[in-house]
């Protein structure tokens, strides 16, 4: 359980280079579903077949994570670099990170920037832009940079995976490979007539895209996006602004992005409250105001298709150390399969 949980987090998968990621989904389902594919976008399609008068399922989990693209190689060997996906300049200053090379092996570098003996009082208050900033990898000019790694290199976050007390768990990703996770127990424990289709989606972090393309193709007559929520149990967050809080179960998500997103079917979510409510498996309900899933493209498919939610509560999300409870997430493959096989 924890090994294939680090394997996922610790994988690199930044939005268009989830092969990786895929791969780990295809490994663990191969025995299990009754076929695999790979879409034209790079979803990954796990299909379980069931009886022709049955309902299709669609569950999907995004397999990409935020990251970085190499952009530039200056004259002295420095590289900067572009954001793909939701990140926060203020958490970049002084991170290594890890730059998956065309060209070569791995390369670690350190987003550098001015140290705090020539930086000024004033300055020293302001967030830095990214656009200001610089990845180091120890070259020792351009040409030398170039022997390493070469523009439109991907580049993740270099961080640690820690158990943590209390069965939390530390890592970059989470968002969303708890999700993916989710994905593939669900696949190994439902018994349903139902045909599920399992899919590992792409590009969500830039757009939903992945989502909406597989969704086109298997038109389903349901889906359950899996995601990640904001765990609002720390410091610096109101109640109010996030209520879903870890160890309390999955969140259920009624409206999301102020309804921009995803309003969820009537029918979705009550399946899941009465699966819930059935078998005595904890869960919350949750409005936001924040961003949204691959729910959101779903729905919008062909002539529409009913959606649900489904989100682990973790915190400091789109973060290089996210935080989030395997009991959260049991409790999520237990309200899905529950749902699936009342189906």
């Amino acid at each position: 359980m924890m090994k294939l949980m680090r394997e996922l987090c610790l994988a690199s998968g930044v939005s268009g280079s989830e092969d990786e990621v895929a791969d780990i989904i295809e490994r663990e389902l191969k025995d299990v579903a009754d076929t695999i594919e790979r879409d034209n976008m790079g979803s990954i399609i796990a299909t379980k077949k069931g009886s022709k008068k049955a309902p299709k399922v669609m569950l999907a989990a995004h397999m990409d994570e935020i990251g970085f693209l190499v952009r530039f190689i200056d004259d002295k060997g420095f590289i900067k670099f572009s954001k793909i996906g939701g990140i926060v300049d203020s958490i970049l200053v002084n991170l290594t990170v890890t730059i998956h090379s065309s060209v070569g092996e791995d390369v670690i570098g350190v987003i550098g920037s001015k140290p705090p003996h020539v930086t000024k009082p004033e300055e020293r208050k302001n967030v830095i832009p990214s656009d200001e900033l610089f990845i180091d990898i120890g070259a020792k000019d351009k040409e030398d940079a170039e022997k390493m790694v070469a523009v439109g290199d991907v580049i993740t976050f270099n961080s640690l995976f820690v158990e943590y007390p209390n069965n939390l768990i530390m890592g970059k990703a989470m968002d969303n490979r708890a999700g993916c996770y989710v994905l593939i127990e669900v696949l190994k424990r439902i018994n349903t007539d139902a045909t599920v289709y399992c899919v590992g989606t792409v590009q969500e972090e830039v757009g939903l895209k992945g989502a909406r393309t597989a969704a086109f193709k298997l038109n389903p007559d349901m889906a359950i996006a899996l995601d990640v929520t904001l765990s609002g149990d720390h410091p610096g967050i109101k109640p109010e602004e996030a209520p879903v809080v870890i160890g309390k179960g999955p969140s259920i998500i009624i409206s999301d992005a102020g309804g921009r997103g995803i309003l969820a079917s009537k029918s979705v979510k009550e399946m899941l409250i009465k699966a819930g409510d059935e078998n005595d498996i904890n869960y919350q309900l949750e409005v936001s105001d924040g961003g949204t899933t691959d729910g959101s493209a779903i729905q919008l498919v062909h002539e529409g298709i009913p959606v649900g939610v489904l989100s682990v509560p973790t915190r400091y999300i789109h973060t290089p150390v996210s935080v989030c409870s395997m009991d959260d997430i049991e409790s999520t493959i237990e309200l899905i399969v529950a749902a699936i096989n009342n189906l």
